[in-house]
């Protein structure tokens, strides 16, 4: 019994390694076929059979006249048939060598020998000498029937014309001369396509020849599962509190469903955390996915589209699927703006292009007839305007969860996170100092920061990041780089001084203008000068405040004014500036007594698909009116007050023409110390 068992098992085991047919072999097969037929089969009934001979041989059968013809094969060599009757006549003559059947016994019969299509093979280097040697032969054939007969001279040419030797050119090809273009193109297009299915087939997640363009509807978005974790864990997400807050709760839902189910609740559908650039979005879903141990989708909102009609729905489609499989779990979806802007806005393709397609189908996953329980959706975008009001109710993105730009102490938190592994010289650099210097700062932007400050400390041999190296890398971010070897000409570099001087002074001057910090003349980037201020972080702004702030934008305009009668366009950026928040403050916060308090600000981002304004052409008018009153009005406020401050105004800008570099004492030593800074001590640099 027990070898019954174990045959049994063998024969299983047999049917189990069964080799099915490969479909390759028969494509070997064919080839082999044709190969046969080309080069296997013989032209005519006859069996050719054949010698390569030297020359000596050759000229002795040539000479009897036992050959039929002599052709000459592409001009490289020549063949040379021998007659029947040569070959019966002496079985041991010169072809004794040729013509033995297989047993060794020569066919002496005239039927074998009428098969056989004897000849000899002779590679000549040059045609023209092998001509040369037949010219030889046929001389001696002239004289051996010439001489001693009296023959006349038609007689003469009938004898030579009878003894010269004919030869046939025979321009012969081979299947592969024949054919090798064309073989050589087929087989480089087979080549170029399966090349295309593979990288297709990597793109997509396929293996295999032809996976690729068969699977390109499959998802690609990335699974983090315990096997593979992001590392990123919420200690390393810093100056998120309320966000953190938010997003652990699903965590935790995930995590303890009973703590929340007992009492009724139900887990979020989605969450869709929206900010500015680089404020972190990505790096809380990616702690998200570390913490939650629970399986993680990842992929970006441009990641659904593809060239084929289609394609993004059925990724959305498979997206789900493989997500309800491995329930409960989480799909974050990166710059979802991709994919989510809304429905019927493009003006060139209408409602029915590909884009909205995937978007449809999005929305009918996330809540439709079907049901997607225990998955959770998460997105990001920084474009939460444009996105479709459907995509956005609840029951598709139950929370939206605004990561704003860090404040003061939450960039101190954020520097502590990347400073944890630099070199620095603790004594001397101060968190909470270069927190203050980066009003306005992301998250991105502090590493960027951290990073430049290890660079520049590098690039000077040091052995640690001094407190310099962090200010010269601010400088770097804001600024750009210096442009030392830039010539300027002593009257532009007095110009700039006397315009950066300007800028210095009014915003010292004014109460709601922002402190300054550095004033340079350095050229940086594509500034000819530039200053640095700390904004006072404030949540909500008044009219005197921006009016300030106005007008040390155009204090360096003014400056040139009042100094050199003339101005110049130097002030470009600050026109720019000055010019959009002064139709910000008309526009938009109705801060203007004519313009009333009316707001044509389209916070919802859908007046950029219309040609119309929201106003009319005559208020167009008088909106363009009041900005230019407000601006012509703040230049000349600027003017007088730099008018005022004249002599000041002088010192300032000649001590940024000795040392190119002024700092916030250096102001305080002309203007005195402003009343308004009590609020900003210890921060200004030592």
């Amino acid at each position: 019994m027990a070898t019954q068992k174990d045959n049994k098992n063998t024969v299983g085991n047999n049917k189990g390694n069964k080799r099915y047919f490969n479909i390759y072999w028969l494509y070997v097969i064919i080839l082999g076929i044709i190969i046969y037929l080309s080069f296997g089969k013989n032209n005519n009934n006859k069996s050719d059979v054949t010698k390569e001979v030297t020359w000596e041989k050759l000229q002795k059968v040539i000479y009897n006249k036992d050959y039929q013809e002599i052709r000459v094969v592409n001009r490289k060599f020549a063949e040379v048939v021998i007659k029947s009757d040569a070959l019966r006549l002496d079985k041991d003559s010169m072809y004794n060598d040729l013509y033995k059947d297989d047993g060794g016994v020569w066919s002496n019969n005239n039927t074998s020998l009428d098969k056989l299509n004897a000849f000899y093979t002779y590679k000549f280097v040059d045609f023209e000498d092998f001509r040369e040697q037949l010219n030889t032969i046929q001389n001696q054939w002239n004289a051996k029937d010439t001489t001693g007969k009296d023959l006349s001279e038609i007689e003469k040419q009938k004898i030579i014309a009878a003894n010269r030797i004919n030869t046939i050119a025979d321009e012969r090809s081979t299947f592969w001369n024949d054919n090798m273009g064309f073989i050589i193109s087929t087989v480089g297009l087979v080549l170029i396509w399966i090349l295309f299915f593979r990288l297709m087939g990597s793109r997509v997640g396929g293996s295999g020849f032809g996976s690729g363009i068969f699977s390109v509807g499959k998802s690609r978005a990335k699974l983090y599962d315990k096997d593979k974790n992001t590392k990123v864990t919420f200690a390393d997400v810093a100056g998120l509190a309320e966000a953190k807050v938010e997003v652990m709760e699903i965590v935790d839902f995930l995590k303890n469903p009973n703590k929340y189910t007992k009492l009724g609740g139900k887990i979020p559908k989605g969450a869709l955390l929206v900010g500015p650039p680089g404020t972190g979005k990505t790096l809380l879903a990616k702690a998200v996915a570390g913490e939650a141990k629970v399986p993680f989708f990842s992929m970006s909102g441009s990641d659904f589209t593809e060239m084929f009609v289609g394609v993004g729905a059925s990724r959305v489609r498979d997206l789900f699927q493989n997500a309800k499989s491995k329930s409960p779990c989480i799909i974050f979806i990166d710059e979802i703006d991709a994919i989510g802007r809304a429905r019927g806005k493009n003006i060139v393709s209408g409602a029915n292009d590909e884009r909205e397609n995937t978007l449809n189908q999005l929305l009918t996953e996330m809540d439709g007839f079907g049901s997607n329980a225990g998955v959770i959706i998460l997105a990001a975008t920084n474009r939460a305007e444009i996105l479709d009001p459907a995509l956005m109710r609840a029951g598709r993105f139950d929370r939206q969860i605004y990561v704003e730009l860090p404040e003061v102490k939450e960039r101190e938190e954020i520097f502590k996170v990347h400073m944890k592994n630099l070199k620095f010289n603790s004594e001397e650099v101060s968190i909470e100092f270069l927190a203050k210097q980066t009003p306005g700062f992301s998250g991105a932007d502090i590493a960027n920061i951290c990073n430049e400050a290890a660079l520049i400390a590098a690039r000077h041999g040091k052995e640690v990041i001094g407190k310099q190296d962090f200010l010269d890398a601010i400088d770097r971010i804001v600024g750009g780089l210096e442009k030392k070897s830039k010539i300027i000409s002593p009257n532009e570099k007095r110009r700039i001084a006397y315009h950066e001087a300007g800028h210095a002074s009014i915003s010292w001057l004014r109460q709601y203008a922002n402190p300054l910090l550095k004033v340079t003349i350095v050229p940086r980037g594509k500034a000819l000068g530039a200053a640095w201020y700390i904004p006072e972080e404030r949540q909500i702004t008044t009219k005197e405040q921006m009016m300030d702030e106005l007008m040390a934008l155009l204090g360096g305009r003014a400056s040139e004014q009042v100094v050199f009668g003339e101005i110049s366009t130097g002030a470009l950026n600050d026109l720019e500036r000055a010019t959009k928040m002064a139709t910000a403050m008309v526009s938009y916060y109705g801060l203007d007594k004519e313009i009333g308090n009316l707001s044509y600000y389209d916070s919802s981002g859908q007046s950029e698909y219309s040609f119309q304004k929201p106003f009319s052409e005559k208020t167009a008018e008088l909106i363009d009116e009041r900005v230019h009153t407000m601006i012509e009005d703040t230049y000349k406020k600027a003017c007088e007050l730099l008018s005022e401050n004249r002599e000041k105004l002088d010192q300032l800008a000649q001590i940024l023409i000795d040392k190119e570099v002024i700092f916030r004492e250096d102001v305080e030593k002309i203007y005195g110390k402003r009343p308004w800074d009590d609020n900003i001590e210890g921060i200004k640099p030592e």
